[in-house]
């Protein structure tokens, strides 16, 4: 790891996240086949001439709408910060060569347009930096093109049925007002199936993407070991240096004697 660049624990939050989008996954689900349950209210009400059970139909889809509108909120502040954390730990990561700022990996998902592209880099940017596998990049694009697709779809989709549903008779009265209905809902199931399998196929490339790069960057974190001098470490911590045997000391030198020769002093 390179010394002193912070590092943020991303499991936990990737855990979170993967929850907030699956929940957030399944609620717009429940609301694109809402449908099927508006047709039935529409058809009981053409039956009874009755406009509150038409009211009771268009108060249902609203509360339908209600816990997808919480859990996307809560989803996308959970996968903001995760990005935010997984794209400063690249920094920290010695090899890692990331394309985009940590700036951005908030901003992308938040600047108009840019949304539309950005998210996607940063995620092939953290996915190449983190797993290191070249031949999973392919799930970004699952994940982008389908995201695509449901952003685009969903708007159309809504638009295209207020414009269907204001041309209705506001206070229908006799059996072929209440028909057209009927007719709004069952018509209304076929489009949404589009961006709804869309929304699918997202959330899941989505949660497989955060997972794995998560894993990987916590079992980066895991097997780091400081690399900076004078940094403390405890007996038994992999920094920790093996114990060297001891090296029994040398004989002192001492100069050979020589022997007196002739003239030499007795006794010196």
């Amino acid at each position: 790891m390179s010394p002193g660049v912070p590092t943020y624990g991303v499991r936990g939050l990737s855990v979170a996240g993967a929850i907030a989008v699956g929940a957030a996954t399944l609620c717009y689900l429940l609301t694109a086949l809402f449908p099927i349950v508006g047709v039935r209210m529409a058809r009981s009400a053409a039956e009874q001439l009755d406009r509150d059970v038409l009211l009771g139909a268009v108060l249902a889809e609203v509360l339908f709408s209600v816990p997808y509108l919480l859990a996307l909120l809560t989803a996308g502040t959970l996968v903001v910060i995760w990005t935010w954390r997984a794209r400063k730990n690249l920094d920290a990561f010695p090899g890692a060569v990331p394309n985009l700022s940590p700036a951005w990996a908030i901003a992308g998902w938040l600047v108009p347009i840019a949304n539309l592209v950005v998210p996607a880099r940063a995620l092939a940017d953290l996915l190449r930096n983190s797993v290191w596998r070249r031949r999973q990049s392919w799930l970004v694009g699952v994940w982008w093109a389908s995201w695509l697709v449901f952003l685009i779809g969903d708007r159309f989709v809504a638009r295209a049925e207020q414009q269907r549903y204001d041309r209705l008779t506001e206070l229908p009265r006799n059996d072929a007002e209440f028909a057209t209905y009927v007719r709004f809902y069952e018509d209304a199931l076929a489009p949404r199936l589009v961006p709804a399998v869309a929304c699918l196929v997202a959330g899941i490339a989505f949660v497989v993407l955060v997972r794995r790069i998560s894993a990987a960057q916590q079992d980066r974190l895991a097997r780091a070991v400081p690399t900076w001098p004078g940094q403390p470490v405890r007996p038994g911590h992999p920094g920790w240096p093996a114990p060297v045997a001891p090296v029994p000391p040398a004989p002192p030198a001492t100069s050979a004697q020589v022997p007196p020769g002739p003239g030499g002093t007795i006794g010196a």
